[in-house]
């Protein structure tokens, strides 16, 4: 082919047009019909290359063509033929006269495109999105290259070399496991960046980078460290686009803002319902925009635990380059992408190794771990996260252990993916009751992490603050207090007061005082960092309604009823606008308006309240969810509150059989429905089943808590109040003296 410049008798190369690290686009003639085209060719891999890693390039190239084949839009890059001449693939193309958006960037060094342009820009890639996205096909690999706005102002999307097919998804499968990045980092969706399944919206987030960049001439995130980059497309709202270009429309920053949602639910629902919002906004209609939403911040009860973290990015972006930003003229790549350049080739090559205790010199570097296992391991690592969001935490973590294991046999224990496994397991042990073991691997990996890359790192400061909260389960919160007080005081100094992660451990700490009985100062806090998100994210945004209920919540403990009922009733309308009624946070904002009607001995609403929400979540969740049975028992509580015993016995005794069954005779919820039976018992006279079941209350209680405990005590006041109802007083008083000695001396003579 190089000597003849001509493709299957019929191609003829003229000149080279454009070239890249997978392969090389010539203007041609065809000489069978006499018309121009442009073909793409995949570079021929030489020996030094491997051979699955280029199978898998040949496999992305047919499929590409397969692909963009099948596709006839205006706005999309008509395919002409495919095939293989010479074991050289090659793609055939429209002839495109025109220039991309990053060379138009560059044309114009680097300032904003015309504002008109941009919003003719939008609307033509929407319909052509709305198309493409309609045939089950998604791009994957949006960013200005890839769009071409034509001589006659016609724009067109170019390069489905990375698409996916919806329902092809065993053999995309197949391309992704090997651990090679797909997308280019300043355009990546978060879903994409975290190895989630991606569909149509992932191609609408990575329109809005494109978009924010042609109005405002720099990315969202416009960081030139790829690890930077991809952290702020998962944790960091980008700043809205008028604050750099001023004369922008109001509605355009909007719809930008909504593409660039860090999850795909809170993007429009899909390309045509963006092309529409363009278009009136065009014509000066106001069509609303979506409220913008972030991973919320786990609401933290007594009796509901859960770990306020991060997701992980996976292992495959540290061996990510930038990309190219449209900055100048390196966007063109003369050469071969080098892909064992990244981001941690420190970590990897023998002269780059850092100065760790133990670990070998430069002169005797460890053999570099093939990229076969690195992929494997990369492949376990998000196979374990894929086990823990189904709740199978036990597996979970026996995948990380053994993972984080072989990481740090190939990569050293300071790895970040070593770290990044251990923290894993830290998490898996959390949430598994083994605070004390978490605890140790929290500890280990903010110790590593502090090592490798300093105290006030975010990654190191997120270990640390799981460190906190795990010592809050174990009861150590004046401990927890002081790790929380030193994470806060390094996030404000490297991040600033108004950080996310600055406010999520302002939040968190706020929780941890009303532990320490310090209800004012957390009240005050909480009201603080509300006020604060509400501020920056807005009043309906997940995280300050998160910290809205945690203000409720302190309310609630102030004896501050009414303004407790108002918050939480404000909380539950607002998530169930922005995140469904049938949402898990909004059905627990429910759940604590009806205990705020009890606590006001409205127990006439409360009793519906909780009628209804029982309902609710039997239809969500099913009937022995431990939701749906905290619903039920709020129910029963309040048939007894209105006196109606017959009711609430027959509703307590069922919640307590379900509850022994699913949570086992001694969990504090089993034992809290059978005390509700004793006490309707009670009301209802039958004071002798009523002791039975009061004293195999506090038996268990004091088998699981200790004698001591502020429970076990109050099962035995209680058993000692029956006592006194069947007239054995000399036993109810001799009861009543041991509960108080116990109080008095704090344990058992």
């Amino acid at each position: 082919m190089a000597e003849t410049r001509l493709i299957q008798s019929r191609y003829r190369l003229l000149d080279l047009i454009g070239r890249g690290g997978m392969g090389e686009v010539w203007r041609a003639r065809d000489e069978a019909l006499g018309r121009q085209v442009a073909v793409k060719c995949l570079k021929p891999m030489g020996p030094q290359h491997d051979q699955e890693f280029t199978r898998i390039l040949r496999e992305r190239f047919r499929r590409e063509a397969r692909v963009a084949a099948a596709l006839q839009h205006r706005g999309v890059t008509v395919v002409h033929d495919f095939g293989e001449s010479e074991g050289v693939l090659y793609l055939v193309m429209e002839l495109l006269e025109g220039r991309n958006l990053s060379e138009l960037l560059e044309d114009n060094k680097q300032h904003p495109l015309p504002v008109p342009d941009v919003v003719d820009i939008a609307e033509q890639v929407a319909d052509a999105l709305g198309y493409t996205h309609q045939q089950g096909i998604v791009h994957r690999d949006l960013k200005p290259a890839n769009i071409m706005r034509l001589d006659d102002g016609t724009v067109k999307i170019c390069d489905f070399g990375i698409a996916r097919l919806g329902r092809d998804i065993g053999f995309t499968s197949r391309l992704t496991g090997t651990g090679i990045a797909m997308g280019t980092p300043h355009y990546m969706s978060p879903e994409q960046i975290s190895g989630s399944e991606v569909d149509h919206r992932s191609d609408l987030y990575s329109l809005g980078c494109v978009l924010y960049e042609i109005a405002t001439g720099v990315p969202p995130f416009d960081l030139d460290d790829a690890w930077a980059v991809l952290v702020g497309h998962r944790d960091t709202q980008p700043e809205p686009l008028r604050t750099h270009r001023a004369e922008l429309p109001g509605f355009f920053d909007r719809v930008v803002l909504d593409l660039l949602a860090k999850t795909p639910e809170e993007r429009p629902a899909d390309a045509s319902d963006l092309r529409r919002r363009i278009a009136l906004g065009r014509t000066g209609e106001q069509p609303g925009g979506l409220l913008r939403l972030a991973p919320p911040v786990p609401v933290l009860h007594p009796g509901r635990p859960a770990v306020s973290r991060t997701p992980q990015l996976p292992a495959w972006t540290r061996n990510m380059t930038t990309g190219h930003k449209v900055t100048g003229a390196a966007f063109r790549v003369d050469a071969p992408v080098d892909h064992s350049a990244g981001l941690t080739g420190a970590w990897t090559t023998g002269t780059g190794l850092l100065s760790l205790p133990g670990a070998p010199s430069a002169a005797h570097p460890p053999p570099a771990p093939s990229p076969e296992l690195l992929a494997t391991l990369a492949g376990r690592h998000s196979a374990g996260l894929n086990l823990a969001r189904l709740g199978h935490w036990e597996e979970a973590g026996e995948v990380h252990r053994s993972v984080a294991e072989k990481r740090e046999q190939a990569l050293g224990p300071d790895h970040p993916d070593t770290l990044a496994s251990l923290y894993e397991v830290g998490f898996t042990l959390s949430r598994t009751g083994r605070a004390a073991d978490a605890l140790h691997a929290f500890g280990q990996v903010a110790e590593g992490r502090g090592r490798s890359l300093g105290p006030d790192h975010p990654e190191t400061l997120a270990a640390r603050q799981e460190t906190a909260y795990v010592l809050g389960q174990l009861g150590r919160h004046f401990e927890a207090h002081q790790v929380y007080a030193a994470v806060l005081a390094s996030r404000e100094r490297s991040m600033g007061t108004d950080h996310p992660d600055t406010l999520r451990c302002r939040h968190n700490l706020a929780y941890n005082l009303s532990r320490l009985g310090r209800v004012e100062d957390s009240y005050r806090m909480a009201r603080e960092v509300a006020d604060a998100r509400g501020r920056l994210l807005g009043a309906t945004h997940p995280d300050t309604l998160a910290t809205l209920y945690e203000v409720a919540y302190t309310l609630g403990q102030l004896g501050r009823w009414p303004e407790a009922l108002q918050t939480y009733r404000e909380v539950a309308q607002a998530r169930a606008a922005v995140v469904g009624a049938d949402h898990p946070d909004t059905l627990s904002a429910r759940y604590e308006v009806g205990i705020s009607l009890g606590r006001l001995g409205r127990s006439a609403e409360a009793l519906e309240l909780y009628r209804l929400l029982a309902e609710d979540r039997t239809r969500v969740d099913g009937p022995a969810d431990p939701e749906t049975l905290r619903a039920r028992h709020g129910l029963g509580v309040n048939l007894g509150r209105m006196a109606r015993w017959e009711e609430a016995l027959v509703e307590s005794r069922d919640v307590w059989a379900i509850r022994e069954r699913v949570l086992g005779p001694d969990h504090p919820d089993t034992l809290l429905s059978r005390r509700e039976v004793a006490v309707g018992l009670g009301w209802l006279g039958r004071w002798a089943e009523a002791l039975t079941e009061y004293r195999k209350v506090a038996e268990a209680r004091e088998r699981t808590l200790g004698a001591g405990h502020p429970d076990t005590l109050a099962g035995r006041n209680d058993e000692a109040h029956c006592l006194e109802q069947l007239g054995r007083r000399a036993e109810a008083a001799d009861l009543y003296r041991r509960v108080a000695d116990l109080r008095r001396t704090g344990g058992p003579h």
